[in-house]
């Protein structure tokens, strides 16, 4: 009979811990895009490459440094406020996190933005450009939580939208750049 009373508590431990398994909220979704320009990575880098100047993106309607008159060689840390060319004109707050000019490369996060404009949370980046047989190769990745940190988020801050406003992101950036270099076929 005891064995019977310890086998039962066992079996329902194990069956409470089974059902609190899948109740662990999102999980940190990941993308990443690219684009070869026929431009030396250096004359992309010089566009895209001031973490204080972001009007290369056609997203974006303004970059302001915080403080403002913020130095122009900027140690991390910095951080940057884009005002989007959207209606409101909604603001996205950035923090630079790294930047390397050497290796043409610098790593960002958010610090503050409206699910409403990004349904993301936790969000950091990393925007970098190589050298792809003398023509610059583009990498823009980023690594974030859907804007719902709860189970059954709402369809406009579930995965999907999460994913799909990043990728909008990176894909209208890198288009700009493609448009005004030119691509690599």
């Amino acid at each position: 009979m005891r064995t019977t009373t310890i086998l039962a508590g066992a079996l329902g431990a194990v069956i409470a811990m089974t059902g609190m398994a899948g109740a662990h909220g999102p999980s940190r979704l990941k993308t990443e895009q690219s684009v070869v320009l026929d431009a030396t990575p250096g004359e992309v880098w010089e566009v895209i490459g001031r973490f204080d100047d972001m009007s290369w993106h056609p997203a974006v309607a303004a970059t302001a440094m915080i403080p403002e008159g913020a130095p122009a060689d900027l140690p991390d840390e910095s951080t940057r406020q884009l005002t989007l060319a959207a209606d409101g004109a909604p603001t996205i707050t950035e923090q630079l996190m790294a930047i390397d000019n050497d290796k043409m490369s610098y790593k960002y996060m958010i610090t503050e933005v409206d699910t409403a404009v990004l349904p993301v949370t936790n969000y950091s980046s990393t925007l970098q450009v190589t050298d792809a047989d003398g023509k610059a190769e583009v990498l823009w990745k980023g690594g974030f939580y859907r804007g719902f940190p709860n189970n059954e988020p709402p369809a406009e801050l579930n995965d999907d939208a999460a994913i799909a406003g990043v990728n909008g992101i990176y894909q209208a950036g890198l288009d700009a750049l493609a448009e005004r270099f030119g691509t690599v076929e």
